[in-house]
Formats: structure tokens, C-alpha cells, sequence
């Protein structure tokens, strides 16, 4: 009996392709690979990208053709590959269809066939980098964490929490979550307050829809509260801190951390809170952390994602306040830059004040955009002269504070610049606001603090001008503009 090799590798093939019984279906299954549909591209790459590379070249090779340096485990017509989820279904065709049996790919099916295995080739080499990097970060991930075990909450029994505003009130409630035999004490002024979150576990004046942990209570008694504390939280503005802080002095550990949560500049002395803290405590070597970033209280209370950034020349403490406070729904990232921080956290309300202006005048997208960008750059070149780092002013509590207050409603001093621009007086403004805009005040400290670092700042100056009331925000427009055409730095 003569050998076929032909006729051998036909039924070979056959036996893959059972359904395929008359020439002219194979020719149409034939262009039915050749034009591979979308959703047939996505799913062989995805099929694709099962198959592990083994060194063996493929025993489906023929001898004249040079294997690949790299072949898979199921060649493309193994049983493994062909099986009926991975291949397309026949074209319909009739049987009677004149010439059907002739009908062979044209050129053009074939260089579409070439093209859809290349896309094919393309979108398994993206798909397989995407998600080799991906997994990549995934294995850094639980490396880092295996190394880095934190063990500062486990520590940690005692924390106080100065004030009881919104964002103190939401740090209290989120540190109260991270352990449930954690003491957090809020030290308030106001003993109606006081005795409101003690019995219902609320803070009516501020978040009245929410409930607070059980771990938290309130007191006016600076001793009980600062009594064998681990961590303090200071959240009193800025303004009224050196007065509190001198009253409570003597309770005061001077090896207590202080995380001040307060961002402005004091009025008189263009200090910041890492100033401000040590003078009034009396005490220059006092534990210091600055924590800022982009977050609004309401959305921290509501456990949505959110990153900052704790800041402290002293790095281990640093990580500590770190480890405290990170959480599933909080990043916290560290720092060595105390001044770039709180420079850029004063400074942003400022220029929130200008933008709420902006949108209050209806001046447009074109003007905000460029007032938030040259407000940037002021506070880029005030920081960087009090010896900031550049990159902090870009970063979480530069940038990214400064986009959050200058864009979004929620923002106190945003709210106070639409309601200027819109012509309502600055008197008016603050006697209905229960809650401090710390740009009201900061802004002539800004331009005191940039005069004594000689450093141009046309929009804080004018946002300055405005809150003195020696400007109307129509005339700062037409000043601002008036400006001599530089190039830009």
C-alpha cells in the first residue's frame, strides 16, 4: 500500500475539526481564523496568556522551519488549545452556493490574517507586561509589610485629642477605630459638648449623623486628659494655640508626642505650629509631628480613601506616627521637610480664598486654572527660600492640598472667597460660617513672611487686600492682569 503523507496529515487534522465534513466549509472555517472577530482576539489572548514557555521546540514543526527560542506548552491545533470554547464557529454556508468549492483566501484575507496575528501577538505582550508588573508590586508589597510589622499600635493605650472640631473630632473617631481598648480623649472648652459626646457618642455640632466609637470620651479637664498619654493630636486653630497650649502647659509631659493638625501662620509672629508648640510649652526639645495632606473631615468620618503625609525632623518618630495611623482606608506617607509641610498647608488656604473668588465672579475655567498655577508657583517661591524641599510643594501636602481646598466645595476657605467675589462683606461672611477659614487670618501673615524673604507674590497680596478690605476683587483683577509680561519660573 503506497504512504499519503498528504492524505496522513489531513486526517490529522481532521480528527480536531470534526464538524468540518465538505471542502467549502473548510475554506469558509478557513477565513473564519483568518478574520478573527474582536471579542475572538481578546479571548485567544487571554487563552494565551495561560501557556508557559518551555524550551523543547514544538513537535509541530515542520523540519524545514526554525523553532523559536521560546515555544508553548499547547501548540495553536493541540487539543488543549482547539478546544470548543477557544475556537470561532464555522461561517454559514450552503452547500449549493455556485462555486463554493472554489473559494479559496484572497491576498487581502490573508494580509488581514497576518495583521490580526500580529494585534493578537501585541495585545498578549501588553496584557502579560500589565500584569507582571502588577504582580511585581504585589510581592513588594507583602514583603515590605513582613518587615516592617507594626507595632506601635499594639503599644499605644493612651491618645489625646486638643479641640473638637471637625477634623479633630474625625482624627479622634479614626484612631478609636484602629483599636477597640484604645483610650482617645477629647479635651474640649465647651462642657455642653462635653456631655453630649459622653452620652450619645456624637458630635451634634459638627457631624450629627455619625456615631463615634465607644473608646472615645470627652473632658474639660486638662490633667485627666493628658495623663498617661501616648500621642497627642493638636487640632485648635492656629491663632488661639499659644494661649491654650501656656494654660495647659504644666500637664504636659515633655516627652508627649504632638501631631498638631492645625496648618496656618500665627498673625504676629509669622510662627508655625512647630514653633508655636514648643515656645508656649516651654519646652524646645518637645516631640513634633506635622500631619497634612489632602482630606476633608467629612469624607475621613466616612472611612473614603485618603493619603497624607506626617512630617517630623525625627524619623523613627515619624514611622511611628506612620504605623498609628495607616489603615486600610488611610495612607500616610513620611517626611523629613517640617517646613515645606507647614508652608504649603498655611499658605494653600490662601490661595483657596483666590480661587473662591474666581468661581464667585463666574470668571471662567481659563481664569482658574491659571490663578491656581501662579498661586502654585508663589508658594513654591517662599517655600523653597525658607529651605523647602521642591518636591514637597508637588507632592500630597503640597499639590495635592492645594487642589482639594482651591476645587472643591466643601472647602471652608473656598467658601469664603465665592461668597466675596459674589460682593457679600467679609463680616457678614465669617459671623455665619460655627466653623475658623485659617486663610482669613494667615493671609497678611503670607505677605509679612514674604517680604522678610524678599519673595514676589502678586495673587497672596491680593487675596491680603481683598480681606483688609483696601481692594475690591474687581480691581484686583484688572491689577493682576495689568502686570508687567514675564517669563515664567
Amino acid at each position: 500500500m503506497t504512504h499519503n503523507p498528504k492524505k496522513k496529515k489531513i486526517e490529522f487534522i481532521g480528527q480536531f475539526l470534526p464538524d468540518i465534513s465538505t471542502t467549502a466549509t473548510s475554506a469558509r472555517f478557513s477565513l473564519a481564523l483568518a478574520i478573527p472577530s474582536q471579542s475572538q482576539l481578546q479571548l485567544k489572548a487571554m487563552t494565551a496568556l495561560q501557556f508557559q514557555p518551555v524550551e523543547p521546540p514544538s513537535p509541530f514543526l515542520n523540519s524545514s522551519s526554525k523553532p523559536n527560542k521560546t515555544t508553548w506548552k499547547h501548540p495553536p491545533y493541540s487539543p488543549s488549545y482547539c478546544s470548543f470554547r477557544h475556537l470561532p464557529p464555522p461561517l454559514p454556508c450552503s452547500a449549493s452556493t455556485p462555486g463554493a468549492e472554489e473559494e479559496t483566501p484572497s491576498r487581502n484575507y490573508d494580509s488581514t490574517a497576518t495583521n490580526g496575528g500580529r494585534a493578537i501577538d501585541g495585545l498578549v505582550d501588553r496584557r502579560l507586561v500589565v500584569r507582571l508588573a502588577w504582580e511585581k508590586l504585589l510581592r513588594w508589597s507583602r514583603s515590605w509589610r513582613s518587615k516592617n510589622k507594626a507595632d506601635v499600635l499594639r503599644r499605644t493605650n493612651k491618645v489625646v485629642v486638643l479641640g473638637g472640631g471637625s477634623f479633630g473630632t474625625a482624627m479622634a473617631a479614626h484612631v478609636a477605630s484602629r483599636k477597640s481598648d484604645l483610650e482617645v480623649h477629647l479635651l474640649l472648652r465647651d462642657p455642653s459638648l462635653c456631655e453630649s459626646i459622653n452620652l450619645h457618642h456624637c458630635n451634634c455640632k459638627y457631624f450629627p449623623q455619625h456615631k463615634l466609637p465607644v473608646n472615645v470620651s470627652a473632658t474639660t479637664d486638662p490633667k485627666a486628659a493628658l495623663i498617661g498619654a501616648d500621642y497627642c493630636f493638636h487640632a485648635v486653630p492656629v491663632q488661639f494655640s499659644s494661649l491654650f497650649l501656656e494654660s495647659i502647659a504644666d500637664c504636659v509631659d515633655p516627652g508627649l508626642p504632638f501631631i498638631s493638625l492645625s496648618k496656618g501662620l500665627e498673625l504676629n509672629t509669622l510662627r508655625t505650629m512647630s514653633q508655636i508648640i514648643p515656645k508656649a510649652l516651654k519646652n524646645p526639645r518637645q516631640p513634633f509631628v506635622a500631619l497634612s495632606g489632602p482630606s476633608f473631615a467629612l469624607e475621613l468620618m466616612n472611612r473614603l480613601p485618603t493619603a497624607m503625609v506626617v512630617a517630623s525632623k525625627d524619623k523613627r518618630l515619624a514611622n511611628a506616627a506612620q504605623q498609628l495611623l495607616a489603615s486600610s482606608h488611610l495612607r500616610i506617607s513620611t517626611s523629613s521637610d517640617v517646613t515645606g509641610v507647614e508652608i504649603a498647608g498655611a499658605l494653600k488656604n490662601v490661595l483657596a480664598i483666590a480661587a473662591g473668588i474666581v468661581e464667585g465672579m463666574n470668571l471662567g475655567n481659563n481664569s482658574m486654572a491659571a490663578l491656581v498655577a501662579q498661586g502654585c508657583s508663589e508658594i513654591r517661591w517662599l517655600a523653597t527660600k525658607m529651605g523647602a524641599k521642591p518636591a514637597t510643594i508637588t507632592g500630597l501636602s503640597g499639590t495635592g492640598d492645594i487642589m482639594l481646598t482651591c476645587f472643591v466645595s466643601l472647602s471652608r476657605n473656598r467658601t469664603v472667597g465665592v461668597r466675596l467675589g459674589s460682593g457679600e462683606s467679609l463680616e457678614s461672611i465669617l459671623n455665619s460660617m460655627n466653623q475658623v477659614a485659617e486663610g482669613v487670618s494667615t493671609a497678611g501673615a503670607v505677605v509679612a513672611l514674604a517680604q522678610k524673604y524678599k519673595v514676589k507674590m502678586p495673587v497672596l497680596t491680593a487675596v491680603a487686600r481683598i480681606i483688609d478690605n483696601e481692594l475690591t476683587p474687581q480691581k484686583a483683577v484688572l491689577e493682576l492682569m495689568s502686570l508687567p509680561q514675564v517669563e515664567e519660573v
